[in-house]
């Protein structure tokens, strides 16, 4: 992924936090809030409570190959963050990918299907 569409800076994931809108499920979470560019950005966040440092990038990786499978059906114009609960690990892949198509409805920010 490259660096213009990842968040990286702390005070980007803090403003996401405060005025960003959330959707919970078993193995994530979802900030996202509107940005004033044309594109979408992600920033993924694993908790040093879940593990050891292989379980947490293992844990990144799906976060991200989920986004990426499913980032061309959704609006243009957002920030994201994904935060990793302890089910994120052990989840199936089919249950991770529902879980996050589910919070983007939920959130409204599915592209609307023509």
């Amino acid at each position: 992924m490259k660096r213009a569409v990842t968040l990286k800076e702390n005070h980007q994931f803090r403003n996401l936090y405060r005025r960003g809108a959330s959707a919970v499920c078993g193995s994530m979470v979802l900030y996202c809030r509107k940005n004033k560019l044309g594109h979408n950005r992600l920033g993924v966040t694993v908790s040093v409570k879940l593990g050891h440092a292989v379980v947490r990038n293992r844990a990144r990786r799906r976060l991200r190959e989920v986004y990426r499978l499913n980032g061309g059906a959704l609006r243009q114009g957002y920030d994201f963050v994904l935060v990793a609960r302890s089910r994120a690990l052990s989840a199936p892949w089919k249950d991770l990918n529902d879980s996050f198509l589910r919070l983007c409805r939920k959130l409204d920010v599915l592209e609307e299907r023509a």
